[in-house]
């Protein structure tokens, strides 16, 4: 199998699973809030959560591939008790480590983007970049409530990501990988080139002594 699209697959397994539990924590996290535009945003946040589970999902079948059990069971339980753990754990927490982890989903799905490249699966690229985007919106709304609260400006928040429009900017002008297949072609390609240019010099050389 080619190695981005094993990669590719790999890499959507871990986000379909990773879709449910940030879906479960979320419904905990919105329940859990007492500002009714608070709630109203994370609840919206949950909804994107399971539209790109579902996205995902049909992504893997696309490939061939079905989602991990085991990654499945760890996710739905991680997910449920994080969801409970909001209701105790005060408003700061749910909220810096909802904005931590939608910073790394981010960069998942511009990685899963340039997988689906290159392994010509182009028509996956615009949802997954779409997705990546949805997830900077999330990151971007938890950090600006990280950032209202009193002890959240005093804590080092995780690495800021990239201006938004440079999720698809970034992946135009980057190389596209290559392949076993392509490296093998090219090395044929070089070898035969190699034999015309000795077969071409051969008799100048004769010529010349």
């Amino acid at each position: 199998m080619n190695d981005s699209r094993q990669k590719l697959i790999l890499l959507l397994q871990l986000a379909y699973s990773g879709e449910l539990a940030a879906a479960y924590a979320y419904r905990g996290h919105w329940k859990s809030v007492r500002a009714e535009n608070q709630r109203a945003s994370i609840r919206n946040i949950e909804e994107d959560e399971w539209r790109h589970r579902k996205l995902v999902g049909e992504m893997l079948d696309s490939l061939g591939a079905a989602p991990d059990k085991w990654r499945e069971l760890r996710a739905r339980i991680i997910g449920r008790l994080l969801g409970l753990l909001c209701h105790v754990m005060g408003w700061l927490a749910p909220m810096y480590g909802a904005g931590r982890l939608e910073s790394r989903n981010i960069r998942e799905y511009e990685t899963a983007a340039r997988h689906a490249r290159d392994c010509d699966r182009a028509d996956l690229i615009d949802c997954l970049l779409e997705m990546a985007e949805v997830e900077w919106d999330h990151e971007f709304y938890f950090r600006s409530r990280v950032r209202e609260h009193l002890l959240g400006r005093r804590l080092p928040l995780w690495r800021q990501p990239p201006p938004k429009e440079t999720i698809r900017i970034s992946l135009e002008r980057e190389p596209v990988a290559d392949s076993v297949e392509d490296n093998s072609a090219r090395v044929r390609a070089q070898a035969s080139q190699s034999r015309r240019d000795e077969m071409f010099m051969a008799p100048h050389e004769q010529d010349i002594s």
